[in-house]
């Protein structure tokens, strides 16, 4: 059973969680940039052991995710899913790739379209 986090342990964790996302987003532009290269045949200066390596730090860095008990649901925007409960029910507390703070959550069954603010007394 994944953890569940309070918003509390959520939002002391957002810092640590956004020094890894940030890891995510430099390494999907690098592995785009190496990708786009190789396609147009205009080899990066590593060729595909480079493309390669660069698979194998961003599974890396999507690994550390998974390993805290946080769900990884997009990489580009960057979208993290923190199991918690509100009002007794189970909920995804959300945070998006340049949000400043948790403060949405959405349910399993709604997923992202259905986000909502959390309270303002939370």
């Amino acid at each position: 059973m994944a953890p569940r986090f309070t918003l509390n342990e959520a939002r002391d964790l957002l810092p640590t969680l956004r020094e890894h996302a940030e890891r995510i987003v430099r390494l999907r532009a690098d592995l785009a940039d190496a990708s786009a290269a190789l396609r147009t045949g205009s080899e990066p200066a590593g060729g595909i052991p480079e493309v390669k390596a660069l698979e194998a730090h961003l599974q890396e860095a999507i690994d550390w995710f998974t390993a805290q008990g946080i769900e990884l649901k997009g990489i580009a925007p960057l979208i993290v899913d923190l199991p918690s409960e509100l009002d007794g029910k189970k909920v995804l507390l959300c945070w998006l790739e340049g949000e400043t703070s948790i403060g949405w959550y959405h349910t399993a069954e709604t997923g992202f379209v259905g986000r909502r603010r959390l309270p303002d007394d939370m």
